[in-house]
Order: structure tokens, then sequence, then C-alpha cells
């Protein structure tokens, strides 16, 4: 591969541009950015600037829960078991250990915080389990809206307890960099335009990169803005191939698609295919409760063994009223298209969910690029490996922005002010007269994604995947936009081209990247990552 973007992708003078300066700035206003901030030293200033509101993220729209080691029956050993057995033998165990370990505490963070997780009648919380868990550990809230109830009660944190500036409807643009460190970041909005925001430490935590594919569980904010900005600044990306497809997403003509949480399997729910017929016993012991990607696979083997676009997800043996009262969320976005939940099979197939790679952190949350953090979704830190592990990723989120908020507060206490501006300036470009429909490249590029990158992958489609993105690349990434819509179109394009050549490298299935020609999982030569910086590869790191 042979690709690197331009270093900015909008033109800029410091002359012409306001300025902003903060000890901490936190790009991302989800579980991990708003973490971070609780973590910042009230006597530093601090700025959250947020893409769309606070709550719309990935973090808002999590149904299944948070995992942690609750119950007496429980062990952390088992936790870190499950979790390693999840990530196809790909996950950094010593980050598996400490995400793990901290889980309890976090919850019970969470808790003194004003979240209001679902309890049993004695006061006690009710714990769930999902695919891939060994015992009853995930806690969740209003029975399938967990990340709406934490997000409710951080956000009222972070606004009237810490009273912290935020930014919303502010569009990053590129971090800013000089002499191999991160200073900030050039953002927009459409009252002030561009400004330049400087930093003493930067916290990434931008979230996911699902709307590459046509179908995605993922908000429309999730373009894949914070992979690429820091590809272009020049810091390391790792597992880039592996991009986790939630095995039930609502398939219905018309609708969003919708997640179908993964606890409605752990709760008895059963897979059938258009005949009625049970399937998942047949491609693993585990039947529905194998992990994500098991599911997803044998999902699609048996949608082209019956020649039809989805299979149905079954509750009808389960007792109507507590289903309803277990999941009321999902039972009111079927009942919008007609389908009962208690009596009506759902119509389910697999969509792009979590992203597992991204900037590569070590357990502060510190990237490649000095001044720099991240946490979150945006970054690949080692605790998923091939394969997410359900409800772990509210938990990194949590565990991962608290070190990265402590961290950063620790280097802006000790760095004096300075409150300087860095000349750094960006040039215009002359501009082609052709006018671009962006809409379209968008669809196309959603669509060759899913058919090409999706949940199977080989050698001949991905070799045309990136040959087709290449050619798109060639004149949109040229461009200089005046709009997030461009810049969202220019983050998709490079965050799949990243995203096609690591999947093209990695010459093996594992656990959510699997390949037609290359069927079994080969530890000899692939139990690495795939480092990738400046348009190459900059490594392959052992697992």
């Amino acid at each position: 591969m042979n690709f690197s973007p331009p270093r900015y992708l909008v033109p800029f003078q410091p002359k012409r541009i306001p300025h902003h300066f903060v000890d901490v700035m936190i790009i991302g206003g989800g579980i991990a950015g708003l973490r971070a901030a609780m973590e910042v030293d009230p006597r530093l200033s601090l700025l959250i600037v947020t893409k769309d509101q606070m709550q719309e993220s990935n973090s808002t729209y999590a149904q299944g829960g948070i995992a942690g080691v609750l119950d007496t029956a429980d062990k952390f050993e088992n936790h870190v078991a499950d979790t390693l057995t999840a990530g196809a033998n790909l996950c950094d165990s010593k980050v598996v250990e400490m995400v793990v370990r901290e889980a309890p505490g976090h919850i019970r963070q969470l808790i003194d915080w004003g979240t209001k997780f679902d309890t049993e009648e004695g006061g006690e919380l009710m714990l769930g389990r999902e695919g891939g868990h060994s015992h009853h550990r995930i806690v969740h809230a209003l029975g399938d809206a967990t990340g709406a109830e934490i997000m409710r009660a951080m956000i009222r944190r972070v606004n009237h307890e810490l009273k912290a500036q935020v930014w919303p409807n502010t569009f990053t643009i590129d971090l800013l960099t000089t002499e191999g460190e991160c200073r900030g970041a050039l953002v927009w909005n459409a009252q002030h335009g561009k400004t330049f925001v400087w930093a003493k430490q930067t916290i990434l935590c931008t979230g996911g990169a699902g709307q590459v594919y046509r179908e995605t569980t993922n908000p429309a904010v999730a373009t894949g803005d914070g992979h690429a900005m820091c590809y272009r600044a020049g810091a390391v990306l790792s597992d880039m191939e592996f991009m986790q497809f939630h095995p039930t997403v609502l398939y219905i003509a018309g609708s969003s698609r919708s997640l179908i949480t993964e606890a409605m399997r752990g709760e008895g729910a059963q897979l059938v295919d258009a005949s009625g017929h049970r399937f998942m016993p047949e491609y693993d012991e585990r039947a529905e409760l194998a992990p994500r990607d098991v599911v997803s696979r044998s999902i699609v083997d048996q949608m082209r063994k019956t020649d039809h676009p989805c299979v149905y997800l079954q509750l009808s043996h389960l007792d109507g009223a507590w289903v309803r009262q277990r999941f009321p969320g999902i039972a009111r976005t079927c009942h919008e298209f007609g389908i009962d939940i208690t009596c009506d099979p759902i119509p389910v197939r697999p969509g792009a969910h979590y992203m597992l790679g991204g900037v590569r952190v070590d357990h502060e949350g510190r990237t490649s690029l000095p001044r720099l953090l991240a946490a979150g979704e945006a970054t690949a830190s080692g605790l998923h490996g091939a394969n997410r592990l359900a409800s772990n990723s509210l938990l990194e989120g949590l565990v991962y922005g608290a070190h990265a908020g402590r961290a950063a507060s620790r280097a802006a206490l000790e760095e004096p002010d300075k409150f300087q501006a860095i000349p750094l300036e960006n040039v215009e470009v002359s501009q082609s007269s052709e006018p671009l429909d962006l809409a379209d490249v968008r669809n196309s590029l959603k669509s060759l994604m899913w058919r090409d990158a999706g949940v199977w992958r080989n050698e001949e489609v991905l070799v045309d995947a990136a040959r087709m993105i290449d050619r798109w690349i060639r004149y949109a990434l040229t461009r200089q936009f005046t709009h997030p819509a461009g810049w969202e179109l220019q983050n998709m394009l490079t965050v799949s081209r990243l995203m096609v050549e690591s999947a093209r490298l990695r010459t093996e299935s594992r656990g959510v990247h699997l390949r037609h020609d290359y069927l079994e999982t080969d530890d000899q030569h692939w139990r690495k990552h795939i480092l990738l910086r400046d348009g190459s590869v900059v490594d392959y790191a052992p697992a």
C-alpha cells in the first residue's frame, strides 16, 4: 500500500483564524470522553468538543450493559478467560486483567453518580448473561437502554457538578502537530467557522466507524473521523481489519437498522430460519450464546442456504409480559412496524457494530504521538483482540477514559502556561470545477464495503475494493471541502482504505475477520497485530 492522504483537509492561515487555549482538550462526548473529563484536575482548563450533541454517540445507543464480576459465584479469572477466548488469541492478557479487575469499582461509581441500573426485588443488581460469558455478570438499565441511562447520569455530572466547557455541534477537522507532537486541533462549527484550539494535552474519544458499511447499528456520526485524523497526523493504527458485526440487527424495509440486543439471546431467545428451523445448535454447542463472530457467520451461512435475506429471532416460547418488561425499547420499535415481539418473529441479520481497530494506545491511553491520548472505540487497546466480548465496550470506555484523563491531567499540571500559537499554515489548492455528488460516492462506498469487506472476505474482492476506493480517493481526497459532509466522506474513504488493506494482508480467518480463501486460524504466522502509519505497514507486533 502506498496511501498518504493530504496532511490537512482544509486550508488555514493563523492570522485569519481565531485561537483558543486550554490545558486539556477532549474530542468526543461519549462514555470514554466524559469519563476522561471527570479525571481532569479542576485547576486546569478543560474543553470537550462534540460533533453533535453529547447524547448522540455509540455509547447512548448501547443496549446490553456493562460486564463486571459482581456475583459471589463469579470470579475475575472467569471474566478474563471469557474475554481471552472471545478475542481469538489476540488480546493483551495484561490489559484484560487490568480492565476486568477495575470493572466492579467503575460500576459502583456510576451508581454513586446517579445511574439507575435494574435491580431485583430485594434491591440487588439484576445480572444478565450474554453470548460468550460463562456467568451472569451484565448490569443493565431500563431493560434495554443501558447506554442512554449511563450517559444521562454522566452528562448531568459533567454539566452541573463539573461545569465543564462543552462545544457541541463542532466538527474536529484535524489534529495540529509540530515537531512530531500533537498541540491541539482545528475545529469548525456553523456559527464561528474554523478555530485553532491549542492544548497541552489532547484526548481523542471519537468513537467508531460503522457508517462505512451499508448495514450498521451505528448512528450517523460514526464515520471514523478520529481514526482518519490520527492517521493523517502520523499516529500508529492497529488491527484495522477487525470490524465486529453484530449478529442481530433489525431488518425491516423502511426502518433504521436498530440493534436487537444480545441480552435477548442471553434470556432465551432463539434464532430460526425462514422455515422456522432453529439452526444455531448445528453450528456451535453454545447455540445462541456463542460469541458474536460465530453467530454472525452462522447467520450468513444459513441465509445463503435458505436463499433468504434474513433470519428471525423468536421469543414466543417466553412469558410475554416479562418480555415486554425486559425489552421495552425493542418492543416499541418493532411495534411501529407491526411486530409484536412476544409472538411474532423478529427479522434480523448482521450489521457493522463495533470497530476493534484504531489508534494504538498503551495502558494509560497514550498514543505513539506525544501529547495525544485516546480512549474508547477509536482505539486498539489490546482488550478485545480479534473479537469483542459482549458488554466489554462500555467497560473499556470507562477504564481507559479514566486512565487517559488522569495521565493527561498529570502532564498538563506539570507544564507551564505559554499561550503561544504555533505558526502552522496549510495553503489553498486549486479546486476542480466539476461538481461532486458526495451522497452518491458515500452510498457507493458503503455498498462496496458491505459487499467486499463485510462478514466474509477474500483476496479477489479485497483487491477490487482497494482499486475502486483508490479511484475515489484520487478525486475526492484532493479537494478542500468547506463543510462536514465533505470531510466525513474523506475520513470514510481513508478508514475504508486502511481496513481493506489490513484485511488483505491478514491471510487467515481469526475472530471477526473471515476469509473464504484462508479458512483456518494461523497462530504460527498471524498471532500478531498489523500496525499502519504514514501510508505503509510499520510493523507486525506480536500479541
